[in-house]
């Protein structure tokens, strides 16, 4: 059972119901992970201002979904997994092949594999990553701005990974199962 409520937007008003006008005018509908947010307005707009930042990186939009997918089966994140599978097949057009390899944290493509690992290891060793795990993104192609963009990724990731875990937010996207976190 859901351990804070998730607002009914249309009993909100001020910040939040500004916030929540937003994201329905934006998705055509407010989430349960946004509308259990919007109990504290800094909570959803946070969350809202750096997911809009992000939407803008230089890694872009199918990178950002499969390092979402990724963080979320490291942290074991039901909500997030079922979220951006979504959001990644319908909105983002990713195909299933790769939806389940960021999943799995096994991709073919090399570059796209080495920005998945080291999302998966900057996770497990809680931001403290060697230099060897930095060279290695540098020596696939990506950019010191590029690997700034993925750290952000993988932040705001488990951000809402916690916030959900925590709170046990009801998912309201089509369920997709967790691969194992050990086997990651």
């Amino acid at each position: 059972m859901q351990r804070i409520e998730a607002l009914n937007p249309e009993g909100t008003t001020g910040k939040t119901k500004e916030l929540f006008d937003q994201v329905q005018s934006k998705l055509g509908m407010v989430p349960n992970m946004m509308r259990t947010m919007g109990n504290s307005s800094a909570v959803l707009e946070g969350y809202l201002s750096f997911n809009a930042a992000l939407s803008g990186s230089a890694v872009g939009a199918e990178l950002g979904e499969l390092i979402a997918l990724t963080v979320a089966n490291v942290n074991g994140c039901n909500y997030c997994n079922a979220a951006h599978s979504f959001i990644g097949e319908k909105l983002v057009h990713i195909d299933d092949e790769l939806l389940e390899g960021a999943r799995t944290g096994k991709v073919m493509d090399k570059k796209i594999q080495t920005a998945l690992s080291f999302a998966r290891i900057l996770v497990t060793k809680r931001g403290k990553v060697d230099t060897e795990d930095i060279n290695l993104l540098k020596e696939a192609g990506f950019t010191e701005g590029e690997i700034a963009e993925i750290i952000a990724h993988v932040a705001l990731n488990i951000f809402t990974n916690y916030f959900n875990n925590a709170v046990l937010v009801e998912v309201d996207f089509p369920e997709v199962e967790l691969v194992e976190e050990a086997a990651i």
